[in-house]
């Protein structure tokens, strides 16, 4: 492919040097046939849209109940992240670690640059130059995209600050982070999405779900990112980032790493119930933070998108109002079921009374009797973050927000406690790399099963989780006012198989105790696994709950954790002797505690 295929930026769209040439030189790989810029503005996306409707990727909904919303139905095939094709390519495989599947650089290479030879042929390629982090901020890091995928290029402009503002933050021969994506033929069976961190480079091909082919999401911002956050001493982290503001106006700020589908999202947009008058929730970002040690000596955090992209089964008026003003609106939503009044419908929200001529995520006729979902389990929105009502003000601070409480949440029927608070750092990091949590929809393979997740990055970590772990603890050395951290799990149950904790709005309880910690006003238990929350100290008035009920979901069994540390250290094993003797002393400590405890709660 020769210069002359090759559209350059406009001249009110000037790009450097070293990106325009890197384009070509993926042009002349992929072999488009034309290339598009994108500046980011109203009138493009505009555009954008008006072709997704021509070629059939987007359906427009209906004006008046969505507007500015469309549909956007993948692969069958493809629908979620497909793990077991994610490769990092570090020189050796032990800087990649047994949590990554690796591949040799020299080897991925071959492999990419065989499929990706003229993949693009007859296809355009959109150049889409995007920011992470607010535009004034230091800490911001400017990638940039190119694609074959319209629907990722309209994503892209509602999930990132896209065009101009990322050229202006890069300036001239500045480092930035590079992403190719093509959805090729969807072969599922040559499906590569390959990290090289040395490079600062993501290839994707083969598929066009969101979570494989929005690289700016998990590729760069959490792959790639934890990597040069290593390198630079900060972190990259799937986490929610949220305030909580008291009656008096003083506001609380909360990280919390959960697993995918495990509650994040509608924490981070929580709706105070009742009993909290005079209390406010501000959502920062429901899924990925930077973090770095300020000139204070505290930790503080932005959130590096601007926008949503958020699971929509279970997403409701009830579990997250909040959410549904956010998407009523300016929305792309991704295999939910469509009515004949062009409105979408998902799992979770009021059952349909006559669904006749709905069609389900696939675009087939819908019958609730054949016992199949509308939407498919991964079903998906994107929204851009400015339209949540409860967006805190200082989302956009280019000095991020000071951290007070890191939370570490899981979703476990049995043995986790609903919350309960480290002993100091060190204990906090312990907490966060023996995270383990019952498999969603979110990622392709069986759900229900009991994965180890450490701190919710061990499909993220763009590098050796034991080297990972100890990077934390150096990390904490730094910080000379470290915020609390915190164990939650809204999803213990009874013996019946229910929910013993309401969730959703109450878990305002929980959060309202671990902000009172924060601030030394609170009571604490000691037990072997923590600090719990001491008698009186968690505020249940009002909840139905019975006593037993509530000692249950403190029980500590400590038959049970004694069996738990022993699938941990066969966790920490796969990691040899790389993985950090701080952490295996946190486990034997704990181990003495439960050996000489008195017993906690309902369970011997």
């Amino acid at each position: 492919m020769g210069h002359s295929n090759i559209q350059l930026p406009t001249a009110n769209f000037q790009s450097p040097s070293n990106l325009q040439e890197w384009v070509e030189e993926i042009g002349r790989l992929t072999k488009p046939a034309r290339v598009v810029w994108l500046d980011g503005s109203d009138a493009e996306y505009e555009r954008l849209l008006a072709e997704g409707v021509d070629t059939h990727v987007l359906i427009p909904l209906n004006p008046e109940k969505h507007p500015g919303s469309y549909l956007h139905r993948s692969h069958p095939k493809d629908v979620a992240r497909t793990e077991q094709s994610t490769y990092i390519c570090t020189p050796t495989k032990e800087d990649a670690g047994p949590t990554n599947n690796w591949m040799a650089p020299d080897e991925a290479h071959a492999i990419l640059d065989r499929l990706f030879d003229g993949v693009m042929r007859t296809r355009t390629m959109y150049v889409i130059p995007f920011l992470m982090g607010p535009e004034s901020a230091p800490s911001s890091r400017v990638g940039c995209e190119v694609t074959d995928s319209l629907y990722v290029a309209v994503n892209m402009r509602l999930m990132t600050r896209m065009g101009t503002v990322a050229l202006k933050h890069l300036g001239q021969g500045r480092e930035f982070f590079k992403g190719v994506h093509s959805v090729g033929t969807l072969d599922a069976d040559h499906r590569y999405i390959c990290h090289f961190p040395q490079e600062r480079r993501v290839y994707s091909i083969n598929s066009g779900y969101g979570g494989n082919a929005l690289l700016s999401k998990k590729c760069v911002a959490l792959r790639l990112g934890s990597w040069l956050g290593r390198q630079e001493g900060w972190l990259a982290e799937h986490m929610m980032l949220m305030g909580v503001e008291d009656p008096q106006g003083r506001i609380t700020y909360l990280a919390g790493a959960f697993p995918s589908a495990c509650g994040k999202t509608n924490l981070a947009m929580l709706r105070p119930p009742a009993r909290f008058k005079g209390y406010r929730m501000w959502c920062v970002g429901d899924d990925i933070v930077w973090m770095r040690v300020g000139d204070d000596g505290r930790l503080y955090a932005v959130n590096p998108e601007a926008g949503f992209f958020g699971v929509a089964p279970g997403t409701s008026e009830r579990t997250n109002p909040h959410m549904m003003r956010t998407i009523a609106r300016h929305t792309i939503f991704t295999n939910v079921a469509l009515t004949p009044e062009g409105t979408v419908w998902w799992e979770g929200l009021d059952r349909p009374e006559h669904p006749e001529g709905w069609l389900d995520w696939q675009g087939r006729p819908w019958d609730p009797a054949r016992g199949e979902p509308a939407a498919h389990p991964n079903a998906r929105f994107t929204a851009p973050l400015h339209q949540c009502p409860v967006i805190a003000p200082r989302w956009n601070d280019p000095h991020g927000v000071p951290i007070a409480a890191i939370l570490f949440g899981c979703r476990r029927s049995t043995l986790v406690p609903l919350v309960y608070e480290s002993f100091n750092w060190q204990h906090g990091v312990y907490l966060g790399a023996t995270l383990s949590s019952e498999t969603t929809a979110a990622a392709t393979g069986a759900t229900g099963l009991i994965r180890r997740d450490p701190m919710a990055m061990r499909p993220f970590c763009g590098y050796n989780m034991a080297d990972y772990f100890a990077h934390w603890l150096t990390f904490g050395e730094r910080l000379q006012h470290p915020p609390k951290m915190f164990r939650v799990n809204w999803f213990r149950k009874d013996e019946r198989g229910a929910f013993l904790w309401p969730g959703f709005g109450e878990n305002l309880r929980v959060l309202h105790w671990i902000v009172e910690r924060c601030h030394g006003r609170a009571q604490a238990t000691s037990t072997p696994i923590g600090h719990l929350p001491g008698p009186g100290a968690l505020d249940t008035e009002g909840l139905d709950m019975s006593p037993e009920a509530l000692r249950e979901l403190f029980a500590v069994d400590r038959a049970g954790w004694l069996e738990a540390t022993k699938r941990q250290a066969e966790f920490f094993q796969t990691f040899g002797d790389r993985f950090p003797s701080a952490l295996w002393d946190e486990q034997q400590a704990l181990i003495q505690r439960l050996k000489t405890m008195i017993e906690v709660g309902s369970r011997k």
